[in-house]
């Protein structure tokens, strides 16, 4: 039987374990990277370990997302970063650079290697033919350390792509397609191939934006082919030599397989509050638009950039709509000026961000209370724009200028001939923004730099014998780790600070929570299906240990943030029949006896509503690694009683 993509790359990368689905493999990374929001934790952690030097073969930290400085504290992490970067081995991507996941597809990427990154849309570099994964800060650590990152094998899902885009529809309408089949959680346990006549007619940047938001679908990761498309790629940035052809055999198996005709498709939007609530432009009509909001890792580039520069030539944005542009890296933004385009925008009315992710995070550019925001990004949650009521709508950088111009939500088929934009044959490179660290001889000179704002982080105890704990909050399907913990101009800067962070905990769900958990010492959140969506932030699973959580018992757990409860040592258990969910109330005292034993030995523990007088049955779905891990209490305690033996 033949092997499809993903399957080749992860036998290639294979160190434990046996690729048969829903078992625990363990894989070689070849590369990582980090963001500031998450790189913080990801090098304290690093250092934690005492390993001296990164062993993979490339490492890169980016500063991207904490960009506001309206204190000391965002400017004192990325000092931070830098000099321990500069001490272990890692490359550091200057603040101005651009956003992690578009300059690793320009500078780093190369189809056939594996990517992990303390971001969960890492999986943009499957748009140039890599297994690339979102993962905690935690899992990076130990990567980047020489350690064996695990997954559970998954499904292969092949989506065949045939014909060709109309006029006006983009990419992004087919990651919105996929997502409207597919939903928010189809994704869970199943990588995303792509295939078909198709995929030819997709430029790499195009592929990129399809396999950023196959995040959006839970799924662990999404891959195109590496083919001619991609040697032109690499070809254009100067790394011809890192291209290898990449496909699956014409005699693969997939579990499943979704048909989508690109000509078929209509240039579409995802509603609030969610990226899978899709409908054609067409569909939904002309609402009026308050702002809108172009860039993010998700359409930001070159191509993304000059399809709006050429639809805004000679206009003036709508009155009333304040239109944002973020581009996705310096090598954008400098091509922009210097072909004279970026004055198009601005001149149009459209005020330039620097090279960031920004508002995608709810970093700056706000909506009007209520107001209705179009975005290019990935994730429309309720109250992630920074604005609790704000009516975020997820759309094409086509149909994102055409609105900013008519001041409704506009098909950009409605604006005549499309203007078309060629790939370049070839892009300046410059990569005077990237510091290399210091040589084997001399990173022990390096003095690593501190602000007042980085605190230790938590670190779990050893598993106890029972846990006897009362609800400290219950919350319903979908939360995700924007809910667990918010992210935003107000937060983001704590991110190397928990105590401080602790005070924002599930406040999207419930103000009094972070006190509650604290006066009960201990505690036990349930939830319902696709528990801990979203970002790979492992603050969402660090923030809860530190305010007492013990377990979390839900419906189901997206892939991230289970792992990262498990890293945390939180135990993660699943209800064995789900309507045992409405067998317990926040406020219900219950204990689960026997837990180090079962988890040592059992699939199952029962646990008790003392205050409602009922057994509820769950499961213990964990590897032997994750069992071990819970018992030892996390990956931190669990890799340092490894190193001790």
């Amino acid at each position: 039987m033949g092997k499809t993509i993903a399957q080749k790359i992860i036998e290639a990368h294979l160190l434990e374990g046996e690729m048969n689905v829903g078992q625990e493999i363990g894989l070689r990374i070849d590369q990582t990277l980090t963001q500031d929001a998450t790189g913080t934790m990801a090098y304290l952690e690093f250092e934690a370990m005492g390993i001296p030097r990164v062993k993979t073969e490339r490492s890169v930290a980016y500063i991207d997302h904490n960009t506001l400085q309206a204190g000391f504290e965002n400017a004192d992490d990325h000092r931070f970063i830098q000099t321990v970067t500069k001490k272990h081995g890692i490359y550091f991507s200057r603040p101005g650079n651009g956003i992690c996941h578009q300059v690793h597809l320009e500078r780093f990427g190369k189809p056939g290697k594996t990517l992990i990154g303390s971001d969960s849309h890492t999986p943009t570099g499957g748009g140039i033919g890599m297994l690339a994964f979102g993962a905690g800060g935690l899992d990076v650590a130990v990567a980047m350390g020489g350690g064996t990152y695990y997954i559970t094998m998954p499904k292969m899902v092949r989506v065949n792509l045939t014909g060709k885009l109309s006029a006006w529809v983009s990419a992004k309408d087919v990651i919105l397609e996929v997502l409207r089949i597919m939903s928010v959680k189809g994704g869970v346990g199943k990588i995303i191939e792509y295939a078909g006549e198709g995929v030819k007619t997709l430029t790499v940047p195009e592929r990129a934006t399809i396999t950023n938001m196959g995040a959006e679908l839970g799924a662990t990761t999404s891959v195109f082919p590496s083919d001619e498309m991609t040697r032109d790629f690499l070809k254009a940035q100067g790394r011809e030599g890192d291209y290898i052809e990449l496909k699956s055999d014409d005699d693969a198996e997939y579990d499943e397989v979704i048909n989508i005709d690109l000509s078929a498709l209509k240039p579409a939007a995802a509603m609030p509050h969610s990226p899978d609530n899709v409908k054609t432009v067409e569909e939904i009509g002309p609402i009026k638009v308050d702002q809108v909001c172009i860039g993010s890792c998700t359409n930001s580039s070159y191509l993304d950039l000059m399809k709006v520069a050429k639809i805004l030539k000679g206009k003036t944005i709508a009155d009333g709509v304040s239109l944002s542009i973020s581009p996705g890296s310096k090598q954008v933004y400098s091509m922009m000026a210097s072909n004279g385009m970026l004055a198009d925008i601005i001149n149009a009315g459209g005020r330039i961000l620097e090279c960031a992710c920004g508002p995608c995070i709810g970093m700056g550019f706000s909506p009007n209370s209520g107001g209705v925001s179009l975005r290019t990004f990935n994730r429309n949650f309720e109250g992630r724009s920074g604005t609790a009521d704000g009516q975020v709508y997820l759309v094409s950088p086509e149909t994102a200028a055409a609105s900013a111009l008519t001041g409704y939500l506009t098909d950009p088929r409605t604006l005549g001939d499309a203007v078309k934009i060629e790939m370049p044959n070839s892009f300046p490179v410059n990569d005077n923004m990237i510091i290399a660290p210091a040589s084997v001889d001399e990173m022990d000179s390096v003095e690593v730099l501190r602000g007042p704002n980085i605190k230790p982080f938590p670190v779990a105890d050893a598993l106890p014998e029972s846990i006897e704990a009362g609800v400290s909050l219950k919350v319903e399907d979908n939360i995700t780790t924007d809910h667990i913990m918010p992210a935003g101009a107000k937060i983001l800067p704590y991110r190397s600070n928990i105590p401080y962070m602790s005070q924002f905990c599930f406040a999207v769900c419930d103000k009094q929570f972070p006190e509650r958990a604290k006066e009960m010492g201990q505690s036990i959140v349930v939830g319902g299906n696709n528990y801990g969506q979203g970002s790979s932030r492992e603050h969402a699973a660090l923030v809860p240990l530190y305010l007492g959580v013990k377990a979390v018992i839900v419906k189901s757990f997206a892939r991230i943030h289970r792992a990262n409860l498990v890293n945390a040592g939180i135990l993660p258990l699943t209800f064995k029949n789900p309507d045992d969910y409405d067998r317990i109330e926040q406020g219900d005292k219950l204990s689960i006896p026997d837990i180090k034993k079962l988890v040592e030995t059992a699939d199952q523990a029962v646990v008790i509503n003392v205050s409602k007088g009922v057994e509820i049955p769950v499961l213990l779905e964990l590897s032997q690694r994750q069992r071990d891990m819970l018992i030892a209490g996390g990956l931190l305690n669990y890799t340092r009683q490894l190193n001790e033996k």
